[in-house]
């Protein structure tokens, strides 16, 4: 009996959730990254961000984000960042991948440096409820001398 009510509960996760990603739907996903876990190659310094993305999806399971963020380091090294990029859903399970392209503008004191950059991400769309959603995710940054890598942890808000 257990193990159908669990089948039955995991059958309702999955349909809503893909209610959630569909065409003409609008996602929006505040998130804290780094969580003194990422690790820069440039810097060699633990960091600290906050990154925020909006968009739509413009077909099922697919989604186009617009992103803005900040990661601070210690030592002075902070940088700010601008991109564009999708999500892919991979249907019924919210496990996503996702790409994106940006620039970075890299304030470190007397070496300030505008670097454009590809990132990738994986992670999972845990619903709360029909609309709210917790995301952990991991993620790799790549700018054309240095690469960082870490954790984030973020809302997804489904309209």
């Amino acid at each position: 009996m257990k193990k159908l009510a669990l089948f039955v509960c995991l059958l309702v996760v999955t349909v809503a959730a893909q209610a959630q990603f569909e065409k003409g739907k609008w996602i929006v996903n505040p998130s804290v990254t780094g969580l003194n876990l990422s690790y820069n190659t440039d810097s060699d310094k633990a960091s600290f961000g906050l990154q925020a993305k909006g968009g739509a999806f413009l077909v099922d399971n697919v989604a186009l984000l617009v992103g803005v963020g900040a990661n601070w380091r210690g030592g002075g090294r902070d940088s700010y960042m601008l991109g564009v990029g999708g999500r892919y859903y991979i249907s019924n399970v919210g496990i996503y991948l996702g790409a994106d392209l940006n620039v970075h503008r890299e304030d470190w004191g007397d070496d300030d440096k505008t670097r454009c950059g590809f990132g990738l991400e994986a992670g999972y769309a845990y619903f709360l409820s029909r609309t709210v959603t917790i995301e952990p995710a991991v993620y790799w940054d790549i700018n054309k001398d240095r690469s960082e890598f870490g954790l984030k942890v973020g809302f997804g808000f489904y309209f």
